[in-house]
């Protein structure tokens, strides 16, 4: 990963966690200056089970549990999703490669550097572009789901 593509990691993520993060998960005001400190070395991947190799790494919070989490995915080149929503907002930092999204047959790519925050149940087609794996930070102020839909003829 390039200098600018670990600045605009770190930004990103100190940027929205400060907005996401203003109480703890239980409700709890936090202490106001605490540090966050995660080290891209210390990211601890998790494969997504059936996914086709998308992995996450949680900042705080589980992407795979309940609650608020912040966690960089990466999804592999040419990897698509299928028809699908999510039952909450999904604001999205694409750091690396081109991200897209299909929502109403229009296709909008994300390339790196980009932002996006997709409404909750939007039907959607999304995937990262060929020839370069895209990693995205994510966050949600509760778990993260992903809803088949069917396609409309």
């Amino acid at each position: 990963m390039n200098t600018f593509s670990k600045t605009l990691l770190a930004l990103s993520a100190l940027l929205v966690s400060a907005q996401l993060h203003a109480t703890a998960g239980d409700g709890h005001a936090k202490r106001a200056g605490a540090l966050i400190s995660v080290p891209a070395t210390d990211l601890q991947w998790t494969a997504i089970p059936g996914s086709g190799g998308i992995k996450y790494a949680n900042l705080r919070g589980n992407l795979a549990g309940k609650g608020p989490y912040e966690a960089f995915v990466i999804f592999p080149a040419g990897k698509d999703n299928p028809y699908h929503t999510h039952s909450q907002n999904l604001p999205t930092v694409v750091l690396k490669g081109t991200f897209y999204a299909v929502i109403d047959g229009k296709r909008v790519e994300y390339p790196a550097g980009s932002f996006y925050d997709l409404p909750a149940r939007l039907p959607h087609y999304s995937g990262c572009n060929k020839g370069e794996d895209c990693l995205l930070f994510q966050y949600q102020t509760d778990h993260f789901d992903l809803l088949p839909q069917t396609p409309k003829s």
